[in-house]
């Protein structure tokens, strides 16, 4: 089983086509710079209190109350990894089929 990448920082971003994403990274200053020279606006990054994956992140920035574009892109995200989410643990859950085992039995070849 793969294990989620933790993230230490989270918040959103606005970019030039005027869309607004949520945002992930380990290091705020050089994402920073990376949002900045690809031309987005609104960098509001915050520094989680722990590493956290997405979906904790994402339920920790709902818990700040994130407000207009933001919020509605933190929620969105949200439902989205919530959903993703689920979906792994229904197939966690289910019950592994029966095989059934078929008989063969050998034939000698005659040289």
């Amino acid at each position: 089983m793969a294990t989620e990448k933790l993230f230490t920082v989270a918040g959103t971003a606005t970019n030039p086509d005027g869309t607004t994403k949520a945002r992930f990274a380990n290091d705020m200053v050089a994402r920073v710079k990376i949002l900045t020279k690809a031309k987005c606006s609104n960098i509001n990054l915050v520094e989680l209190p722990r590493a956290m994956t997405k979906l904790e992140a994402l339920q920790y920035l709902q818990e700040q109350g994130q407000t207009g574009d933001a919020g509605y892109a933190v929620a969105n995200k949200l439902a989205e990894k919530t959903k993703i989410a689920k979906r792994g643990e229904i197939k966690v859950a289910a019950k592994p089929k029966a095989v059934k085992a078929k008989q063969t039995t050998a034939v000698a070849d005659e040289a």
